[in-house]
């Protein structure tokens, strides 16, 4: 299929819409934890154990060996190991956000499909070759289509976690990460309008929606799922700093005013509602990405960060009157967060076929 058949057929579905299954990646790099990794596994049988209540648990494993040892964890954890799949692909990291599988529907029948885009870890570390691999081998193992993403003759480099969509025609994604010209470039000669063009052929969007800066200690340069997520086809929460003093608040005032009045896909004007952020986190001198907005949309539950916080409660409060229809919980992710990221950056959706809606 050309890129043009497959961007008038497919099209990314929301986060909110069914799933088949929720992917993981049991973590086994102590680099992306330095001095903390021995508390993340249960973090991650955690996120496993609650999103299990409503949905497959997809977790990629580097072996049998590893995979035994991940269901001891499991169990200690109270898991649902009916509910558990895994999948042995060897991997650099854990951040299936942006190193695995993006799934897309066929707009007319009743399939699924998975993007190839290239995952070069962010375009700043080097050990990525695993990771970009990640995609074909789940394509191979679901027995799923394939479609590379091609745009002027080039193999697209793009993660998960810097773009988020409302199903519905319009996508999120950020100036910082995709439009910067010296820092973690992904795809060097590539415009706005180029990007305009590709996010549309491959997304099936009609609308990109260009907010400027991420949030601050985000070694991804400007991933927009910390900063402002859909959370329906008309409604967005959006990362706000009350502190005129902290870094975050002069970049976050201006993604609030690039949004007013803006209108969607549709025609449907955007409505914006504030999420609060936790106070500061600093680990050996460096600032963290610690954010609400990075929570996960599972079946029966939306997993939340928290971390020991008193914005923690109002930040759960507000997911929860958004999302009468699911559980609002917490999961604490005050050591994740020493990862560069936390619940959303973990995960990613596997949408289940349109008949099954």
């Amino acid at each position: 299929m050309s890129a043009e058949d497959f961007a008038s057929q497919y099209r990314m579905p929301a986060e909110w819409e069914r799933h088949d299954a929720t992917w993981l990646c049991w973590p086994t790099n102590r680099n992306d934890w330095p001095g903390k990794i021995e508390p993340i596994p249960w973090v991650f049988a955690e996120m496993a154990k609650k999103l299990s209540s409503g949905e497959i648990v997809r977790i990629i494993v580097q072996s049998a060996e590893h995979e035994k040892k991940v269901r001891r964890i499991l169990k200690s954890a109270d898991g649902e190991m009916k509910q558990i799949e895994f999948f042995r692909f060897p991997t650099n990291r854990g951040w299936t956000r942006d190193m695995g599988p993006i799934f897309t529907h066929r707009r007319s029948e009743r399939d699924v499909a998975i993007l190839r885009f290239r995952f070069r870890a962010w375009s700043k570390y080097p050990d990525w070759k695993k990771d970009d691999l990640v995609h074909g081998r789940a394509a191979k193992a679901l027995k799923l289509p394939l479609m590379p993403a091609v745009f002027k003759h080039k193999e697209v480099e793009l993660e998960g976690g810097s773009i988020d969509v409302n199903g519905n025609g319009t996508v999120l994604t950020t100036e910082e990460c995709l439009l910067d010209p010296k820092i973690q470039v992904r795809n060097p000669e590539f415009t706005r309008e180029d990007y305009d063009a590709m996010l549309k052929q491959y997304l099936g969007v009609e609308k990109v929606i260009w907010l400027g800066r991420g949030i601050a200690g985000d070694d991804t340069h400007g991933h927009v799922d910390d900063l402002c997520r859909f959370v329906n086809t008309a409604t967005v929460v959006l990362s706000e700093e009350s502190n005129p003093q902290d870094v975050n608040y002069k970049p976050l005032q201006d993604n609030k005013e690039r949004l007013q009045g803006i209108r969607l896909a549709h025609g449907e004007k955007l409505a914006v509602i504030s999420l609060p952020m936790p106070a500061p986190i600093v680990f050996n001198g460096q600032r963290l990405p610690a954010s609400y907005a990075n929570f996960y949309i599972g079946n029966a539950v939306v997993i939340v960060p928290t971390f020991n916080d008193p914005n923690d409660r109002v930040a759960l409060g507000i997911l929860s009157d958004l999302f009468p229809g699911r559980k609002v919980v917490g999961i604490h992710a005050l050591d994740l967060v020493l990862g560069q990221g936390t619940l959303h950056c973990l995960t990613q959706q596997q949408p289940a076929p349109p008949q099954q809606e």
